[in-house]
Parts: structure tokens; C-alpha cells; sequence
């Protein structure tokens, strides 16, 4: 009998299925978006995927309380919001809808001021001239800057390297003498690019926080550039959630995939990617099972998994052997999810609002935090990233509750704790334990009682992300530092910055590519692109 996907009437051999003119690994959004691209181009396209459902990083469920919806690992969407990719896909038609919580992001502190960051312009800097009046001001130029260059610089983002179309529309908008100081601007470090357009601490928290979503500290080259293009973001876009869950936006991919004539099929993990003079022909399965391309192989694999695991070392360059060997992780995540009986008990007012909360004493809090990273220690008092799901959509719980998660950075190898737990990274149930117990005491600190509203928790370490999801390494999230030295062209190693691989056919189309990690289709888009413009392979006659 053949298989549920051969054309009718034809016999592949055993073993095989019917060839496709693409095959694309992993049904991450990446991996997603290629393959909607491909389909609405008239490919027959498969997409295989490892894990027993869709969606990589993006996928939510009841595991933690069976009444509260919880993400599995990504949750608020700026990027989504503002991409240009996934917009055009218009998933809306498939079922997906956005929320948004009354504000974008609160960072509170101990003395019960509150920076936060609004969808109104005028609210964010009415929050700001509370910590300095001349901040005000400050950020109206900031949010000038963003409406004068914000399009062509997200073009730019969302486009293979270099960008050129939209890299010459910024050029000809920011002439020599400005664009210089607009690049000089991007690739401040947060500490210094709080310190040249604020004088109080509230927008100086916002941009450093922010810069913290990847894993550029305060003191990091580009950190500043990278946390006011996601202010902006938020400031222009918010913070988005799908309505439901973060698997709504998956389940829009999918349903818009098959309805194209797509395939997904779960539960495939590719161990190989077959290479016949020096182009991809086909991959292989854990079962055995191998699908034939007539076209392009995309892959939403992180490069080193792609190059050292799937495809011989035999067909690749000694010097890109040796640059991977240089590939720089991000720090490693560790997520805790709770299911609370009431909304958090924020002492600061404004905190209640925000979809995001950032809980740190302060910018030296971050730094302090970024040096014990460096340092290869498990930092004492974590810097947490906070998400309040049922305050950005009342769907994820019972009214009155709160969805939430927190989650903090660690190094992906360990030295030494800075705390006094003894966290080695063996991360068994002590240490995850040790580890939430810090990320709780420093939200206890500006929301006392936020411990007995506890209903249920679920934590998970660097191990448990890699488990659920192969592609985040060590539980590393963005597939790659976005330190400057890994970046544009640098992305995955220098001299890239484009899909192509030395592989004839074969596409990189994960976060490790250009741009980077974020939910906003971008790798996949590049690679699809990329492929479209492949020559179709000659038919091979079957001998008999």
C-alpha cells in the first residue's frame, strides 16, 4: 500500500515517498511561514517536524492548572505585530486574533514609582517626567526618530543582508551627517544611551530592560539600539498576544498551510539531509523513511544542529567548520509559570496594567546581573522578565486569577552560584526550585502576598526547554547571542547574512540566520524567497 501522501497510481520504492519540490524541517514559525510562501507559490511542499505537534517556541497548553492557559515558552509578540512577513499572510482569516493588555510594560521599584511604557505617546511620557520633567521631551525626540526612520529600519531588519531597497530609501532619509549619528545612536550600550537622553531613571529603565529581552546588558555594544527599537515597538505596536493562547498563532499557520495544499507531518524527526554532487536531494527520517526534493531542502534548524548533525562534514568547507566551532550561544532561560488565584498585589498602582513587568532594583541591578552572567555565575538576585497573560487577555483564566510567568537568564555553563543554594546546572528539582524561589522573592519584594496567591507552578530549566523544543540549545531562546559580533553579516558566521548554504538547495531558515531570534517569520520568509529562485532539478528516470 502506499503512502497516505504518494500521488495515485505511483510506487515509490521502499522507503521512500513520493519526492516534493520541497521539504521543509521543523514546523516552528520559520518553518511555517517558508512553507506557506513556497505553497502560495505553487509548490508541493511537506513540512516535517520532530516533536509531536507544531509550532517550536510557539505553542501553549493546560499543564500547569487545568484552568489556566499558559504559554510553553514565547508570549508577547512586538515583532509579530510589526512584521511586514506575517501581516501579508493574513492569518486573521484563519482564526487568529490580538490583545493587548491596558499598558505595554511597567518596571516598579522599591519606592513605588513606576516607568512605564504606553501604546499613548503621551501617557509613556507623562510616566517618564515623573522621574525627571526634561524626560518628557526626551522621549517625544526619541519617538520622532522612530516615525521619521522606524519603516525603513524594520524593513531593513526584515530583509536578507544587505538590504538593499529599503537600506537605500534610509540612506537617501538620513543624509551623511545624520545617518552617522543614527548609527552611532543603534550601537550605544544601554547604560550610555539612557545616560545621553535621560536624566532620570524611568527611560533609562525602559531602554535597558528592554535591551535584556536578548541578552545585551547594559554595558553591551548595540544593547541600547536594540532597546529602543523594541520600546518603539511597544510604543507603536504594543505588546500583542494571541487571543487564546501563543498555539493560536501556530494553528493559523497550519490551517492557512493545508488549505494550500501543504503538508505537516508530526512526529518525523530528519536525521539526515542527503547530499548528491554537492546538492540536497532528499532527507531521511528516524524511521528510515526518505522523501526525495525536486527543488530546495529549508531548514528551521539552528545552524551548528544543521551543519554538524545533519549534513556530513565532508560537504562543507574547513572554513566554516572552524568558524562554527566559534558559534556563540545566548544565555540559557530558565521559565517559571504560575497559576495564581488573584491578580498580582504590584504595591506601585501602574504595575497592575502592564502585559509586561520588568523586576530589577534599578540599571546597576542589571548590570550587576549581566557581569554575574559573564562571570559564568548563576545570579543571586535575577533579573525576571514578567508576563501578566489574563490582564493581556481574559481568556487565559478564570476571572478575578492571573495567568503568569517569569522567566530569567543563566549561564549555559556554570562556575559558580553567586547565591547560596550551590546551583551546579544539574538542574534537578532542588535547583530549579532554588532558582524560582529567587525569581519569586524579588517579585514578593514589590508585591508583598504575590507568594500566597500561588495556586500552582511549574518550572522549567534549560534542560526541559531543550527537551520540548530541540532548537533551543542549552535553553537558549534567540538561537544565538545578538551581540554585535553576531550579527547582520555576522549571522550565523561572518560572511553570511543570506539563507544560501554552501549546499546547493539547501536553506538555512531558522533564527540563526538574519535577523535573528523573535516571532516575526523573517528566516523563513528569506529562505523562501531564496528557494523560489532555484531551478527545478531534472526528473531522474527510475531504473527497473
Amino acid at each position: 500500500m502506499a503512502p497516505p501522501d504518494a500521488a495515485a497510481g505511483s510506487h515509490p520504492p521502499a522507503g521512500t515517498r513520493t519526492a516534493r519540490d520541497a521539504v521543509v524541517i521543523g514546523a516552528g514559525p520559520n518553518g511555517l511561514v517558508a512553507a506557506n510562501l513556497l505553497a502560495d507559490a505553487g509548490w508541493d511542499v511537506a513540512v516535517l517536524e520532530a516533536q509531536g505537534e507544531p509550532g517550536g517556541a510557539v505553542r501553549s497548553d493546560r499543564g500547569v492548572h487545568p484552568d489556566y492557559v499558559h504559554d510553553t515558552f514565547s508570549a508577547f509578540y512586538p515583532l509579530a505585530a510589526a512584521s511586514p512577513v506575517l501581516r501579508d499572510l493574513g492569518l486573521e482569516r484563519y482564526g487568529l486574533r490580538w490583545s493587548h493588555a491596558p499598558a505595554v510594560v511597567g518596571h516598579p521599584l522599591p519606592d513605588g514609582r513606576c516607568a512605564v511604557l504606553s501604546r499613548d505617546v503621551e501617557r509613556t511620557a507623562a510616566s517618564l517626567a515623573r522621574f525627571s520633567p526634561a524626560d518628557a521631551d526626551a522621549w517625544y525626540r526619541l519617538y520622532d526618530l522612530w516615525c521619521r526612520y522606524g519603516d525603513d529600519l524594520v524593513a531593513c531588519l526584515f530583509t536578507p543582508f544587505p538590504p538593499v531597497r529599503s537600506g537605500l530609501r534610509l540612506a537617501a532619509r538620513a543624509r551623511a551627517a545624520e545617518g552617522l549619528r543614527l548609527a552611532r545612536t543603534l550601537l550605544l550600550p544601554a547604560r550610555r544611551f539612557g545616560e545621553e537622553h535621560f536624566a532620570g531613571e524611568g527611560g533609562r529603565l525602559l531602554i535597558a530592560g528592554n535591551a535584556l529581552h536578548a541578552d545585551l546588558g547594559p554595558e553591551s555594544a548595540l544593547g541600547g539600539g536594540f532597546g529602543w527599537l523594541m520600546s518603539m515597538l511597544g510604543q507603536a505596536h504594543g505588546f500583542p498576544v494571541p487571543v487564546g493562547g501563543a498555539g493560536r498563532l501556530t494553528q493559523a499557520l497550519v490551517a492557512r498551510l493545508l488549505d494550500r495544499g501543504g503538508e505537516l507531518r508530526c512526529g518525523h524527526a530528519v536525521t539526515e539531509v542527503l547530499v548528491r554532487d554537492g546538492r540536497a536531494v532528499s532527507v531521511r527520517t528516524a524511521d528510515g523513511m526518505e522523501t526525495p526534493v525536486r527543488r530546495a531542502v529549508l531548514a528551521d534548524v539552528p545552524a551548528p544542529l544543521l551543519y554538524e548533525r545533519l549534513v556530513g562534514p565532508e560537504h562543507l568547507p574547513p572554513r566554516l567548520r572552524a568558524d562554527l566551532s566559534r558559534f556563540q550561544w545566548d544565555f540559557a532561560t530558565v521559565k517559571v509559570d504560575w497559576a495564581l488565584s488573584r491578580p498580582i498585589p504590584w504595591t506601585c498602582e501602574d504595575a497592575h496594567g502592564a502585559g509586561t513587568v520588568h523586576v530589577a532594583d534599578g540599571v546597576d541591578a542589571l548590570t550587576r546581573f549581566g557581569g554575574q552572567l559573564a562571570m559564568e555565575q548563576v545570579p543571586d538576585v535575577p533579573f525576571t522578565v514578567l508576563g501578566q497573560m489574563t490582564t493581556a487577555d481574559p481568556s487565559r483564566s478564570p476571572a478575578g486569577t492571573e495567568s503568569a510567568w517569569g522567566y530569567t537568564h543563566v549561564p549555559q555553563r556554570i562556575r559558580s552560584d553567586a547565591g547560596d543554594d550551590g546551583i551546579t546546572g544539574a538542574w534537578d528539582a532542588r535547583e530549579k526550585d532554588a532558582i524560582a524561589n529567587r525569581v519569586e522573592a524579588g517579585i514578593e519584594r514589590l508585591a508583598p502576598g504575590f507568594r500566597d496567591a500561588i495556586e500552582a507552578r511549574r518550572v522549567l530549566a534549560p534542560p526541559d526547554l531543550e527537551r520540548l523544543d530541540a532548537a533551543l540549545v542549552g535553553g537558549a531562546v534567540n538561537q544565538g547571542t545578538t551581540s554585535l559580533h553576531q550579527q547582520l553579516f555576522f549571522r550565523p558566521v561572518p560572511g553570511d547574512g543570506r539563507p544560501r548554504t554552501p549546499v546547493r538547495g539547501l536553506y538555512l531558515a531558522s533564527a540563526t540566520a538574519h535577523p535573528g531570534g523573535g516571532v516575526h517569520g523573517a528566516p523563513g520568509a528569506n529562505a523562501a524567497r531564496a528557494a523560489l529562485r532555484t531551478p527545478r532539478l531534472p526528473r531522474r528516470r527510475r531504473r527497473p
